[in-house]
Formats: C-alpha cells, structure tokens, sequence
C-alpha cells in the first residue's frame, strides 16, 4: 500500500504515486526500522537516534509529539503501517516496500548489478542533511554497506562480462566505486580490460611502480572485503556531458566519446574521477559553482558540440583558469572509426595538464583559510563597483593574514587596486603603485604563474608603459596560452597600444574560451570596436554587458559617432550619474595611448555625445 523512497529524495508515496505528508524525521525513523535487523525499535533508541543534541527526557518528548503528529495528519494510516506501544514501534513490512528490496531481490547477476547501480547512483538519503551524530553515522554506515554490496554485485557479474549490453552496465558500476575509492585496484584493473587496454594505461606508468592489478573473480569462500583507501587525497576531476545549441544527431556520440575518456583516466592512479552520473548532475545543475565546490572537486573537462567539432577545456576551478583546450573534428562519416583515436588524444592531453598542475592545487589544498579566502575575494571582483571591490581587497589581505606569500592574493591585490583606478577615473597614480608593488610581489613568489606578470602587465598599462605591459602579457600568455583572462588583459593593452585589429582578434579568443564571458570582456571587443570605427558592433557589445555601467562613455560615443543622439544622451547620463565630476581633457591626459590618432578619436565621441 505504501513505499518508502530512500536513494535521492527520502520520501513515502502510496501505491498510486500519492506522496504521504509526513515530518522528515518521520520518514528516517521509517528508514532507519526498515533498514534494520527486526522490524521494531525501541522507543528509547528511536529517540536517542533522532534527537542526541537534547537532554534524555526531552528526546522522548519530542518523540511522543512527533508520533502524534503522524496519528493526526495521516488519517488514520498511521495504525496500519505502525504497531505503537508504551515501550517500541513496529512497522508493518507487509504494507510497505523500500527501495532497499533491491539490495535483497532474486535476479539474474547481471540484473542484479544493474538494479544496484541504477539505485546506489541516486545517493542514500542525499536531500537531508543529518541534524544528529547518530544519524550522521547511520548513513555513513549504509552507504559503506551499499558500496560493499555493489562491488560484490560486480565481482559476481563477471562471468556474464560477454552478454550484450554487460560491458556498458559493469563499466558504470566501476566507475562508482571508483569516485568512491580510486585505490581499488582489482576494480581499475576490471575497468582497463573492459576498455580494451587502452593507450593511456600502456603509456602512463603507475604512481607506485608496481604492475598492475589482474582481475579474477574471487573463489568460493574467499573474502571480497573492500580495500580502504590511503589517507591521500586525490584531486577530484568532473567531465561534464557535452551541450550543442542544436538538435544534433552527433551529440549521443560526443556522449559516448567522453565516457569513453572518463574510463581511459581510470587508469591514472594519481586522480580521482566523478561517476558519469554525478557529472550529469553537475551540467544540469544552475549554481554549477556551488554545486562544484560542494563536491571538492579541482579540475573540470568542459565540453561543447558545435558545427566545428567537439571543443573541450580543462579548467583549473580554485583560480577559474583554462589550463588547456583543443578542439576535435567530428564529422559525421568520420566519428564512428575516430571515436578511439579522438579519445585516446583527449585522454592523454588531459592527463599531461593535470600532472603539471599538480604543484599549484598541493599549493591551494595545503592553505584551506588562504584559499578560502582567496575564493571570496575572486567572487566579489565578478563585479566593477567600488564597495565589490574594496570588499573583494579586504578577502585578499585576510587571506595573506593566514599565508603570507600566499601569491594568488597578491595577484588579486594588485586587480582591486587597478579596477578601483578605473571605477573612479580620478588620475590617483598612488593606486597604480600599489598595484605594481603587489604584482611584483606575486611575480617574486610564484614566477612561473601567468596570473602575476598578468597584473604586472595591466598595472604597466595604466602607468603610460605600453612596451613594458605589452611585454608582460606577451610572457603572461606564453606561461599560460589558454588562461582566458590573461588573453583578455593582452587584447586590452593592445587595444591602447594602437593595435585594435589585434585586440579585436584575441578579445574573440578569449571569449570563445570563456563563452559565457564576464562584462570586462565584453568592454574590452567594444573599445577595439570603436577604435576600428564599427560603432555598432562596439554598442551591441555594450548591450549584452550584464552591468553597463563601467562603459557608458564608450557606448555614448559610439552612438554619437553614428548620429543617434537620443542613446548617446542616455549613455551620458548614466556616466554622468556615477561619475557627476568626470572631465574630457583631464581623462584622456590619463589614459595611456600609444599613437595620438587614438586619443583624437576618443575626444570626438566622448565631445559629441556631450560630455
């Protein structure tokens, strides 16, 4: 009559799908009986377990009301799933079924592990968060308990490994465990055959130099205990699903393609990988930020299938950078005979990026409070307001409070300085400085890191030195050629060195690899627009600005150019409003640039669109 939901959302429903209202630690006490040996409780451990954190009398109290609460709202349903007495409470097992069932149902092996997998993916109780110890623990314990009954589900499958459809059921299921414990070699070692031996898991040797693990299924008797994991934290990459802004008939291959590099990277012993499932979850979700974070994962393989093929970048998430894209021709009379190829180059691409990265994520992962702080202070300067900014300087120098010559605040340091010299437009060289001071600082640090000759470049920019932060950021993408924001700081300085046609061009790299591009992008394609005189282009580019505000002027010039008084009179006077002192002659003395047709031009919009 009843069942009772326990993988994903904990919830009971009657037969016809009907969800009965009951209070949340109402259904974990169903759980928690269900799960059980016997199909009672007494009252007294029911209370322990649901209210720990109150005094003995109190917990029995609340479990009184709470059962009350169940006879009142329930309508009298109550009695039929539950036997109360004075000292237990008893569940009818013959009213309700679980989920759990599966774990005791009769199938064929293969089925078997299919049923598990499909269930044990969902997450046990994944939509509450536990409110007491016990609690706590009793889902951590089932979740070990599932993870042990999947594996032996596995293991007793290989016999069927030839079966049509079993590889595809068995490589999911492995997968699983994997993200759960990457040191289970017999289950890596599964996963390699069941992709062929691939060319990653010949070429890439093993972390501890020994050979690798060869799978058997074990004898009658002999003990499947799962294998614990070293105390060792592996860094935690996610592959996320491929997206096409169009119907595509090809997107289900790019999908089966990066499940295919998602089984090649379990042979890496130095990386722990998210379950395909996960990663679903993960592109579907709208706060992929919080969600990534949630999940402590570093490194994401972001996908996308467009007409040219399948473009893929690896992105570093403590610093947001883009350690590494490429893009693969995927045709359709191609894919089906290039899918291992495409796979394997993907694969060991991927795999060499993140060995070299390896040094900074130990960096970030040793100093969580700098990190931490680092974090919030990178998030605030998403935004070009002076109050996000100096938020965003007071997060840096707290995360220096904890690591000193933590270099990525310093790099951060030196953007809020510069930003705030171009929020304000008041000429205050004293902020230039300290940028510089801070860049220089960073550089000394951490020299190989493009983030800091990134900064040095732009501070050099602001300071008159076009050269010099040409110079800069030539060596800032030279370290890191597909840092996106590093290309984009390079396109601006261009775009003062006289050179908007350049700029224009490596502004568009920039925003091909960070699609959904942040305002300062847009800004920059907009200032080398105007310089090239296509006037509309720089406004549409204003337009899809989130917050326009930081390029009114230009968008008022622009439209000034091109005789539309009307929007260049509203430009102007939302400059004017954050900026009521802005003057012509006393900015254009300030902003540096190279060749004086440059500045001449600038004069003409800003002048013709009243300022």
């Amino acid at each position: 009559m009843f069942h009772l939901q326990t993988f994903g959302d904990l919830r009971l429903t009657e037969t016809n799908g009907e969800p009965v209202r009951y209070p949340i630690k109402g259904l974990l006490m169903m759980a928690h009986i269900y799960a059980g040996a016997s199909h009672e409780i007494s009252r007294h451990e029911l209370a322990q377990f649901l209210w720990s954190d109150v005094e003995p009398e109190l917990g029995r109290l609340n479990l009184r009301k709470m059962l009350s609460r169940i006879r009142e709202m329930d309508g009298g349903r109550a009695e039929i799933v539950f036997d109360f007495t004075a000292t237990t409470v008893r569940l009818n097992r013959q009213v309700v079924s679980c989920d759990l069932d599966v774990f005791k149902a009769a199938a064929s092996p293969l089925d078997r592990l299919h049923a598990i997998a499909e269930l044990t993916q969902r997450g046990f109780i994944g939509n509450i968060k536990p409110a007491t110890k016990p609690i706590d623990a009793w889902i951590r314990t089932q979740r070990d308990a599932h993870a042990l009954q999947l594996r032996q589900a596995l293991l007793e499958v290989l016999p069927d490994v030839q079966r049509p459809g079993a590889a595809r059921i068995i490589s999911s299921a492995a997968l699983q465990i994997l993200e759960r414990n990457p040191k289970d070699e017999q289950v890596r070692a599964l996963l390699h055959q069941l992709s062929g031996g691939s060319l990653i898991g010949e070429r890439l040797p093993n972390d501890d130099g020994q050979t690798r693990v060869e799978v058997k299924r074990p004898e009658p008797g002999q003990s499947t205990e799962i294998e614990r994991p070293a105390p060792l934290i592996l860094p935690r990459l996610v592959l996320l699903p491929p997206t096409s802004k169009h119907a595509d008939a090809g997107l289900a291959l790019a999908n089966a393609l990066i499940e295919d590099v998602t089984i090649e990277l379990c042979a890496l012993r130095n990386i722990s990988i998210v379950a395909p499932h996960t990663a679903g979850q993960i592109r579907r979700d709208s706060e992929k930020a919080a969600v990534v974070a949630r999940h402590s994962i570093a490194y994401l393989l972001d996908t996308r299938l467009s007409e040219e093929g399948l473009f893929a970048q690896l992105i570093y998430f403590p610093t947001d950078e883009i350690i590494w894209a490429n893009r693969f021709a995927m045709t359709r009379d191609t894919l089906p005979r290039q899918r291992r190829l495409i796979a394997q180059q993907l694969t060991l691409s991927v795999a060499n990026e993140l060995a070299e990265n390896e040094e900074e994520r130990l960096r970030f992962e040793a100093n969580p409070q700098a990190y931490h702080s680092y974090l919030v202070g990178s998030s605030l300067m998403s935004k070009l307001t002076l109050p996000h900014i100096r938020r965003a300087r007071k997060a840096f120098k707290q995360s220096l409070s904890h690591k000193p010559d933590f270099s990525p605040s310093f790099t951060g340091l030196a953007r809020t300085f510069t930003s705030e010299w171009l929020v304000t437009a008041q000429g205050n060289n004293e902020l230039l400085h300290l940028a510089e001071q801070h860049a220089l600082r960073a550089i000394e640090r951490d020299p190989s890191s493009a983030a800091g000759h990134r900064e040095l470049g732009v501070t050099k920019l602001y300071l008159g030195d076009v050269d010099a932060s040409v110079a800069a950021l030539d060596l800032a993408e030279e370290l890191s050629p597909h840092f996106a924001d590093v290309i984009y700081s390079h396109a601006d300085t261009l775009v003062h060195a006289s050179r908007p046609g350049d700029a224009l061009a490596k502004i568009r790299k920039a925003i091909s690899l960070n699609p959904i591009a942040p305002d300062a992008y847009l800004w920059c394609a907009a200032g080398a627009s105007f310089f090239l005189e296509q006037y509309e282009e720089a406004i549409a580019y204003v337009e899809a600005m989130k917050d326009k505000a930081p390029a009114h002027r230009i968008a008022a010039a622009s439209c000034a150019m091109i005789g539309d008084r009307k929007r260049a009179l509203s430009h102007r006077q939302r400059a004017e409003s954050i900026n009521p002192v802005f003057d012509v002659e006393k900015w254009l003395a300030i902003v540096p640039f190279k060749e004086h047709w440059q500045k001449e031009l600038y004069r003409e919009g800003l002048l013709k669109a009243g300022f």
